[in-house]
Formats: structure tokens, C-alpha cells, sequence
């Protein structure tokens, strides 16, 4: 198989050339750190604080994504993932030439690989001498993987193949970036913010009184992160919206507010702050214990679920599955002491 073919190669020239960093080679292994100058991933910071990666030829805007320490990224709450491999535009043709000829003039791949790569790169079977002649107009297109989804890389093992500038790729090529693989990618770079609420009474409760819960509004806004192919002039936006709190006690001796344990988020808000004068009301979003936390604590845990949809150019767009987030937090429970007269 292809993939095959490309270790083989990539030991070979590793071998010959143990000076050579090993990232040279990282865009056919593992991470596609190559960008679409041929250059590794780089980041470029504006002026705006905004940081740009270019991968793989894609570059990501993050500017309007969410951030702090506690910031993470979701989980689909479904089995989808993103794409494991696409195809982009990797090389001029100057660049395939000087990536390929040293594994070949290293003879290690043997001869009938390096003839076959050479017929189908140099001697016209079907390209001559790279393309050279087309050079400025057009790409050499390849597959690049995404790290986390090894077990999808088989699926991106078509030859090193040529696009012109403006034309579709060739019609089998079932992965070639769109603005909706673009989304895709875009999904898996998307942070949000912690989910530590925010509890009253703070710190430690008692048993049978009811604790409110709530998230600070001013974090758990709409978050986006761009994907686009500058040289293709293809983009995609995915946006993740926060729907629900989800508030797991800990323990079973314990009822929430509402009793679904799903506080829905009112005007952009999750949950109520506690105030004085709020003592005798039920919390909208809040939880009950009924039993002590003895010598130890509950472990609260917070999830809050995401409803991401992305927009892409010519007017693409649709959902993309639901996404979670959460953080659990420790809660000391303990009994109401009673005076005995």
C-alpha cells in the first residue's frame, strides 16, 4: 500500500541522512505539520492578540475562541469524530522535486519504487519533470492525518496528485478538503470555558438545604474558530452555542433543581446568583443533599452541553453534533447541629 510505500521511504532517507531532523519528515507520519508554503507549522500572533496555525495548508482564526486555564475542548456527545485525513494542496512542483529526489538518489526504497516514482513524476507516466512547465499554476495535492484518529488514515492513500488553480480535484478523491471538512476540523480546535459553578452556601452545605448553583453569563457566550485554504479560497466557521447545564450531585442521596439535574440557560444566563432575601425560594438551578459527606466531600460535577452549527462559503452550512464540557468540583455536606435545651 501507499502508506507503506511512504515509511519505507521516510526510514530509508532517515537512515541515509541521520543529521536530518526527524519533523522534516512529520507531515507523512503523524502530525501534517507542513502548511501550504511547504514550511512547518508555524503561528503567527496579530496585533489583535489573534493566532493563526497554519496545518496541513489550513489555517485556523482562534481569536473568537474561548480561553483561560480552565478552558477545554468539547466532546461530541455522540460517536462522530472529526476527519481522521483530507487532501489539500501540499507542494509547488519545486518542493515535490526536493522532497523526493533525495529518497531516491538514497537507493534505499529499491529500485522498482524509485522507477515507478519516477515514471509517474519525471518521465510523463502521466507527469514529466514535476510539472515544472505549470509551475504558478496549480498544486501537487496529498493527504495529510489527523494525530488523535490513526485508526482513519487508511482511508487517504491515493498518490501525490496534480490540481490546477480553479479546477476540482479528480472526481475519486473522496476526502479533498470543503467547507465542510473545514467545519469539521474547525469542531475539534473549539475551546470553551470551565465549568465550575458558582455555589451558595459557598464551600460547604448542609444537609436538607437547598444550594444554588450558576455560572458567571459573561464567560458562557457563542464561541467560534475559523478554518480556511487561503490558496483554494475555501473557509468554514464552526459555532458552539452553550444550551444546558447539567449538574450530576456525586451521590445518590441527593435531588436537584429542576429534578432533571438540566438547568436551561435563560437569557444567556445559567442558573440565578443567590441573594439575600432568597433564602425561602426554590433555586432554578441548584442541588439538595440529604445525607452528610461525613469526614470526606460529594463530587459535584458540572456539564455543560454546546449546540455547535457551522457556515462556510457559498452559502454552506447545518449542524454539527452536540458537544460537552465539564469539571467536577468537591462539596462538604454536613449536618444541621440542633441545641438541646
Amino acid at each position: 500500500m501507499r502508506s507503506s510505500l511512504r515509511a519505507t521511504a521516510v526510514l530509508a532517507l532517515a537512515f541515509a541522512f541521520s543529521t536530518v531532523s526527524t519533523a522534516a519528515f512529520a507531515d507523512k507520519g503523524g502530525r501534517g505539520n507542513y502548511g501550504q508554503d511547504g514550511n512547518e507549522q508555524h503561528a503567527d500572533t496579530g496585533e489583535d492578540g489573534s493566532v493563526s496555525v497554519t496545518v496541513g495548508g489550513i489555517v485556523f482564526d482562534r481569536s473568537k475562541n474561548g480561553s483561560g486555564k480552565s478552558a477545554g475542548a468539547v466532546t461530541s456527545a455522540t460517536a462522530w469524530t472529526p476527519p481522521a485525513c483530507w487532501y489539500a494542496p501540499k507542494y509547488t512542483p519545486e518542493q515535490l522535486e526536493k522532497y523526493l529526489k533525495p529518497i531516491w538518489d538514497a537507493g534505499s526504497t529499491g529500485y522498482e519504487w524509485d522507477a515507478t516514482q519516477r515514471d509517474r513524476y519525471v518521465n510523463g507516466k502521466p507527469y514529466k519533470d514535476f510539472n515544472k512547465d505549470k509551475s504558478g499554476d496549480g498544486y501537487w495535492w496529498d493527504s495529510y492525518v489527523n494525530e488523535d484518529f490513526p485508526p482513519g488514515w487508511d482511508a487517504c492513500d491515493e498518490e501525490t496528485f496534480w490540481v490546477d488553480k480553479g479546477a476540482a480535484p479528480p472526481a475519486n478523491i473522496q476526502n479533498a478538503v470543503t467547507p465542510e471538512i473545514l467545519a469539521e476540523l474547525a469542531y475539534a480546535e473549539i475551546r470553551v470555558p470551565g465549568t465550575e459553578v458558582t455555589l451558595a452556601p459557598a464551600n460547604r452545605t448542609k444537609v436538607n438545604l437547598p444550594t444554588w448553583a450558576w455560572l458567571d453569563a459573561a464567560e458562557f457566550k457563542p464561541v467560534s474558530v475559523t478554518a480556511s485554504v487561503p490558496v483554494l479560497g475555501i473557509e468554514a466557521t464552526a459555532t458552539a452555542e452553550p444550551v444546558s447545564l447539567k449538574i450530576d450531585p456525586g451521590t445518590a442521596d441527593a435531588a436537584t433543581y429542576p429534578a432533571s439535574g438540566a438547568c436551561a440557560i435563560v437569557d444567556g444566563r445559567i442558573g440565578e446568583p443567590y441573594a439575600k432575601g432568597k433564602a425561602t425560594r426554590t433555586p432554578p438551578c441548584g442541588v439538595k443533599y440529604l445525607r452528610s459527606s461525613g469526614d470526606g466531600s460529594y463530587p459535584l460535577r458540572a456539564t455543560v452541553t454546546w449546540k455547535i452549527h457551522w457556515t462556510g462559503s457559498g452559502g454552506a452550512g447545518g449542524d454539527l453534533p452536540d458537544g460537552t464540557f465539564g469539571a467536577t468540583q468537591d462539596v462538604v455536606v454536613q449536618e444541621i447541629q440542633s441545641v438541646n435545651r
